[in-house]
């Protein structure tokens, strides 16, 4: 092997070694864990409207390594009750994981409590995404009136022109398009109507 090469094989090597650990760390791993009724429709709740994985909501909740050890120094010696809780299974990356398991047993506070309370922190983003959800349902008003006079103004091309005109080609094209949208729109808000349910504390 070439100087160069060495040295190029030499780099890419020392270059590798933190990105492989980092992608360990994000591998995807099962844990279970006893929540509420209510943390576990926070967590399922906010992946469903911002459009993202459960496991990206815990490696938020993961990652401000301040406040999750002052939540687990506060819970320190606590018992979590754990009567009205519903086991969970989630898959989370293993660094979250690692994390969480690191802080529990340092300060001998109940994993199950830490994610508990750490979930607290989607509330405000909820609330948030609440009064979204609200607007998308004016608006979703407007769009439909707005799709219905395209459709008619499609029929009325149609009647002036032919079905086999030009213009009304490419209206009809658009219009596909636009039913498309407005299809996608609705049914996302109609999932999206099981925030307007939850009971922010």
């Amino acid at each position: 092997m070439k100087k160069t090469e060495e040295k190029q094989f030499g780099m890419d090597t020392s270059v590798s070694n933190p990105s492989t650990n980092d992608l360990r760390g994000r591998q995807s791993v099962r844990a279970t864990f006893r929540l509420s009724e209510a943390c576990i429709g926070a967590i399922s709740i906010l992946s469903a409207q911002v459009g993202i994985k459960q496991k990206s909501v815990f490696d938020y909740l993961m990652e401000d390594d301040q406040l999750l050890k002052k939540v687990a120094r506060e819970l320190e010696g606590t018992e979590f009750d754990r009567n009205k809780r519903i086991q969970k299974t989630f898959v989370i990356s293993r660094r979250s994981l690692s994390f969480l398991d690191t802080i529990s047993s340092k300060h001998n506070a109940p994993r199950d409590a830490l994610v508990e309370h750490s979930a607290r922190r989607l509330l405000p983003i909820i609330a948030r995404e609440r009064k979204k959800h609200e607007k998308r349902k004016e608006l979703l008003t407007e769009i439909s009136n707005h799709f219905t006079d395209g459709r008619n103004l499609l029929s009325k091309a149609a009647e002036m022109l032919g079905t086999d005109d030009p213009v009304v080609n490419k209206l009809q094209t658009a219009m596909s398009v636009y039913e498309n949208a407005f299809n996608d729109i609705a049914n996302f808000i109609q999932k999206g109507k099981i925030i307007e349910e939850f009971q922010i504390e």
